[in-house]
């Protein structure tokens, strides 16, 4: 167990950032009456408000400090105003002008937030407030413009919703949510800046009054332009089964786990009440909520030993106001100064590689990203994330304890359980990982084709080839090319009792053996990228070609037994036959290919800029090919597949017979060390 021991953290705002934040909003003592913000009714009363927003001499931009010290009283008579008002008058009042943010139901959660007095909970509300804000003012921004900005900034800066809500209006919004020189309330709270202690609740009461304020503004535009603002559907976690590696967190494990958190140096102390809450969410089945508080907690702590690890004390704390905040480019291979990070090599590759699948690659759930800006249902938030979540949080944390208490822990067996997990984790959601689940998806649907059914006469049925000596001749360099590339089949893995050309029937389980063989995949470079973009459009076309032949040979069967075929249909469906017998291992060789070269992925590192050309120009010959064959399996072209394959078969013996494959290049490589 490693221990960072360092000085007790007492913020981890900037000084500057800290008196904006903390400070600068309680100056101005007066009292501001609430019925020149809000009328009885529960109109907003925006002139008041846009009042208190003060301008640059130049009017070029906005006082932010100025701003926010006199909208300090504003906000402290809307958070008095809320937190005595009746829960059935506040849905009376409000729930109508909070409709348009299309999460209607998250308002009395926050309203009960604010009255419980809870500071961990009303952060909570802040943060999934600003996230379904910034979801529902991008749809109002597609009323008028296709393109939606995707950072928040962006969005409350733009002439669209200036032309919805007014200038003075999102000036306002640009205060509090907006710009690095306000209170940036979104962002202090989503990257784990902000202490419990530190948000003043009443910015939490103004922010729900504004989103009611925006609603009213936005009801009258609609009225006047006869629009009709359409939500954007949430967006589904796919291929969560795909990322269960931990058990569900059992109630041992959380018992262990309230321990831990008391005395792990990961958590900062003033954060300590934000992981108290996360528990008690995932006890509450509040599954959204435990990930939300435990994505930004990460991001702290990731940060503090980012710091101690690099030497940079000063990148714990929020940037100064004028610059965007240090976040979860944490993860980095280089510093901004182009030293190496040393915080993945603190962490080792198997937490890199799970904090990239569940936060980086494009292919993964992107937890953090989706959660801030509102496109994910919190209510249908997958309990097996927030599980996974919370099980490596708990890993991570037993590094930072005191050994003797390390010692203790590790003897309960679920704690070993999933600390062995945690340590062989491979990565999910890298390109390499999704390409080799396609090659063996393929693989499963081409086992399948010996066990479609054909009909007892259509085996009888006559067939005249155009092309028989083409099928032939393209067997025959089928496997000889096979017989060529399992020599590069790395010993290990080889069928020692085989001798001579591997049969057909053995060519399934070298796939999975291959496939089983792991690959580099943190920080690849964009060479190696490049080209697994190339193999996974391959393989993406192969698989589909296996879809459109199961489908015809199922569809034609029935017709046949149905004796609805016509006698050319007939002869077409029996060349559609005989052409899988070279269909399937032409595309069990394109397979073979891809995960032979994708297990010495990395030696393409090692060909010139020429090199590496050729053999890019090489399999996008081979996608070419499939994407054709893609198209003549889809109509029905069976003659001249078998021709398009002969010319492809050509291709590659030739490029192979060159010794520019990265089998090639692994053995050369190998021949030089030895």
């Amino acid at each position: 167990a490693a221990i960072l021991i360092g000085e007790p953290i007492a913020t981890c705002l900037s000084p500057s950032v800290y008196d904006i934040v903390c400070k600068l909003g309680f100056e101005v003592r007066e009292n501001c009456d609430i019925s020149s913000i809000v009328t009885q009714n529960g109109d907003i009363c925006w002139k008041k408000i846009t009042d208190c927003v003060v301008y640059t001499e130049s009017a070029q931009g906005l006082d932010h400090r100025e701003s926010v010290r006199l909208l300090g009283p504003v906000c402290r008579a809307v958070h008095l105003h809320l937190s005595s008002l009746p829960k059935g008058q506040f849905e009376m009042q409000y729930a109508p002008a909070l409709q348009w943010t299309g999460v209607p139901e998250l308002f009395p959660e926050i309203l009960d937030a604010l009255r419980s007095l809870d500071p961990p909970s009303i952060s909570l509300s802040l943060m999934k407030l600003t996230s379904c804000l910034e979801r529902a003012l991008g749809d109002v921004y597609l009323l008028i413009d296709k393109d939606c900005p995707f950072l928040l900034r962006d969005l409350l800066a733009s002439e669209e919703l200036a032309q919805v809500f007014g200038q003075p209006v999102m000036d306002v919004l640009q205060v509090f949510v907006g710009s690095p020189r306000g209170l940036n309330l979104r962002n202090v709270l989503w990257h784990g800046f902000a202490a419990p202690q530190e948000v003043p609740p009443k910015y939490c009461s103004m922010m729900v009054v504004l989103t009611a304020g925006l609603g009213q503004l936005l009801k009258g535009y609609l009225q006047r332009t006869n629009f009709t603002l359409a939500h954007r559907p949430f967006l589904t976690l796919t291929s969560v089964e795909d990322l269960i590696v931990f058990p569900d967190v059992t109630s041992e494990v959380l018992s262990v786990l309230e321990e831990v958190i008391k005395k792990s140096t990961f958590i900062l102390k003033i954060m300590l009440p934000y992981w108290e809450v996360a528990l008690s969410k995932l006890k509450s089945h509040r599954f959204a909520d435990c990930a939300i508080l435990l994505l930004v907690q990460l991001e702290t702590g990731l940060r503090k030993v980012f710091a101690e690890v690099n030497g940079c004390p000063k990148r714990l704390l929020t940037a100064e106001s004028t610059a965007l905040y240090t976040t979860f480019d944490i993860l980095a291979k280089h510093l901004n100064d182009g030293k190496i990070n040393q915080l993945p090599l603190f962490l080792g590759e198997p937490a890199m590689e799970f904090l990239w699948d569940f936060l980086n690659h494009q292919e993964g759930p992107c937890l953090r990203d989706r959660l801030s800006h509102g496109e994910i249902s919190l209510p249908e938030f997958p309990k097996e994330v927030a599980s996974q979540l919370l099980a490596f949080s708990f890993v991570l944390l037993l590094r930072f304890i005191d050994e003797d208490l390390f010692a203790v822990f590790k003897e309960k067996a679920a704690v070993r359980s999933l600390m062995n997990l945690a340590i062989t984790y491979v990565s999910r959601c890298h390109p390499a990982s999704q390409l080799k689940k396609q090659v063996l998806s393929c693989e499963g649907s081409l086992g399948a084709w010996p066990l479609l059914p054909l009909p007892e006469e259509a085996e009888r049925e006559p067939v005249r080839s155009e092309g028989d000596s083409e099928t032939d001749a393209c067997s025959a360099l089928i496997t000889e090319i096979v017989a060529e590339l399992c020599c590069h089949v790395p010993e290990t893995h080889r069928a020692a009792h085989l001798a001579g050309p591997l049969p057909p029937e053995e060519w399934p389980r070298l796939l999975h053996a291959l496939c089983s063989i792991p690959v580099r995949t943190l920080f690849c470079p964009r060479p190696v990228l490049e080209v697994l973009a190339v193999l996974r459009r391959v393989s993406t076309h192969c698989c589909r070609v296996c879809g459109q032949v199961a489908m015809c040979v199922e569809l034609r069967r029935r017709q046949w037994e149905d004796r609805s075929l016509r006698s050319r249909q007939r002869r077409n469906y029996m060349r559609l036959v005989c052409s899988m017998k070279l269909l399937s291992p032409m595309l069990y060789l394109i397979l073979l290919l891809i995960a032979l070269e994708l297990i010495n992925i990395h030696m393409v590192l090692g060909k010139n800029a020429s090199e590496y050309q050729q053999y890019l120009r090489f399999f996008k010959c081979v996608l070419q090919y499939t994407e054709n064959l893609a198209a003549y399996s889809n109509q029905n072209k069976w003659d001249e597949a078998v021709h398009l394959s002969h010319a492809v078969l050509l291709k590659m013996w030739a490029f192979i017979e060159k010794k520019q494959m990265l089998i090639h290049l692994a053995e050369k490589s190998t021949s030089k060390v030895v």
